[in-house]
């Protein structure tokens, strides 16, 4: 293999990084901007956890903000590359420091888990899974998935009443849809 055609394949593989970043930075920037729109009508809310490795994920975010500086300026390159580097940089840099700002708990029109935003009406039903931590699991009513929401401890009691008021206020309806159902019992008690 050749140089040229070495750099040729970098090139390429650049590129395609590029658009997986430039997917990645429209999701979460999705997110951001959802979360943004959302953040006035907040009930209940806390900071979420650093991500593992969070401060190496910055380091990366400057190395590639040096390297396209130098690209840019110093080392001209061909676009191609320079699109694949600045799609990671925005990642990296910006969308993930900003993403981690994101305020994990219930919202007036849903609540914010720990991979997304569920609107109320979508929750088809909700259980707790008890561990170091208290977390309460949250399934779709629509698509065979759930999400997860971990609760810290102080706030686990005004979680639980909150999401009773909610239920009691039919924001959120066990017993629409498919399935048997009995009317046997309240279904505030399942919070």
């Amino acid at each position: 293999m050749t140089i040229e055609e070495l750099a040729g394949a970098l090139e390429l593989s650049l590129i395609v990084l590029g658009v997986v970043f430039l997917a990645v930075n429209l999701r979460v920037g999705r997110d951001i901007w959802r979360f943004w729109r959302r953040r006035a009508g907040a009930l209940l809310v806390w900071p979420a956890p650093a991500p593992p490795y969070y401060a190496l994920n910055l380091a990366i975010g400057v190395m590639l903000g040096v390297l396209l500086f130098v690209t840019v300026f110093l080392v001209p390159r061909p676009a191609g590359s320079i699109f694949g580097e600045a799609m990671m940089f925005v990642y990296y840099g910006y969308l993930l420091p900003l993403s981690t700002r994101i305020l994990r708990g219930l919202y007036a029109d849903g609540v914010w888990t720990d991979s997304g935003f569920m609107a109320y009406g979508d929750i088809g039903g909700l259980t707790w899974k008890a561990g170091t931590t208290d977390t309460l699991v949250l399934a779709s009513r629509l698509r065979a998935f759930a999400r997860t929401l971990t609760i810290p401890g102080t706030r686990l009691g005004e979680v639980r009443r909150m999401l009773r008021e909610k239920i009691g206020e039919h924001a959120i309806e066990f017993d629409d849809g498919p399935g048997l159902h009995l009317g046997s019992r309240d279904t505030r008690e399942s919070v």
